[in-house]
């Protein structure tokens, strides 16, 4: 029961997670993903507040994030502006556009239907787990088994190669970070239907915890090397470890500490291999 609850606890990071691997396979990185999740957010729960279908609301936001990851991708592709500059400012945005969308107040009050998308249960599995295990599949499948998923691995080994190969690498590292803000927007419909509530501060460090899967996973930061199996293992040691600290009782700062530390530490680990 308890491997349950930390299991549906890390789904939403989880679900970003996966998105990210993509960017960080082509050595790029998303620090805009929990700003993204944030502004989704707010834009699920007016959406459910609209009336709307729970299959149209899902797809609107998915979309609202789907944009802002191309918009990421247009920009570091065509503009030659490194990933963590353009994405800092995707960050910022994002964050700003949440905060006026809302007022600086949370959207609540759903229906059940919605609802139970963060609460409810499918065969006694909770459906965040079920969406985080859909997701899984669906980018496994397109990392081993589609041109997309072997382009983003070029290009992460040698995205200079893969020009030279008359492959169009700007627009596989666009659908990269398309794919990220697909799966922050994804995350958010969770979050806002398990809180019952678009939070515009929601998503706030999400980025640490996203970033920290990944890499524990052992997908590298130089790119073209890892996947989301490994992110799965990532996720959930730090669903794990964010456990143990809460039951703990350790702060929420040190926390951030610990997390921090775990980054660095894999990353050193990653450079070490790679030497």
């Amino acid at each position: 029961r308890n491997l349950l609850n930390i299991i549906r606890q890390t789904s939403i990071h989880g679900i970003m997670a996966v998105g990210m691997t993509f960017v960080i396979l082509t050595s790029g990185i998303d620090l805009s993903v929990g700003s993204v999740l944030a502004l989704a957010g707010v834009l699920c729960a007016d959406f459910e507040h609209w009336g709307l279908p729970v299959l149209i609301i899902v797809m609107l936001t998915l979309c609202a994030g789907a944009v802002l990851g191309f918009l990421n991708g247009v920009v570091i592709t065509k503009g030659k502006v490194t990933p963590f500059v353009v994405t800092l400012g995707m960050m910022s945005i994002a964050r700003g556009c949440a905060l006026i969308y809302s007022g600086g107040y949370p959207i609540s009050g759903f229906g059940k239907s919605f609802r139970y998308i963060g609460s409810g249960y499918f065969l006694n599995i909770p459906i965040p787990i079920l969406i985080f295990a859909a997701t899984l599949l669906m980018a496994a499948v397109l990392l081993r088994h589609t041109r997309l998923g072997r382009y983003i691995y070029a290009i992460g080994g040698n995205e200079e190669t893969v020009k030279l190969s008359g492959i169009n690498s700007d627009l596989y590292k666009t659908a990269a970070y398309t794919i990220s803000g697909l799966t922050a927007a994804l995350g958010a419909v969770v979050l806002t239907a398990r809180l019952n509530a678009g939070e515009p501060i929601a998503g706030t460090g999400y980025e640490l915890d996203v970033i920290a899967s990944i890499v524990i996973g052992g997908t590298s930061l130089m790119g073209g090397r890892g996947g989301v199996g490994g992110t799965l293992i990532g996720a959930l040691l730090i669903g794990t470890i964010n456990n143990g600290m809460n039951l703990l009782g350790i702060s929420s700062y040190w926390q951030a500490v610990v997390k921090g530390l775990i980054i660095v530490g894999a990353v050193l680990l990653d450079r070490l291999r790679e030497d």
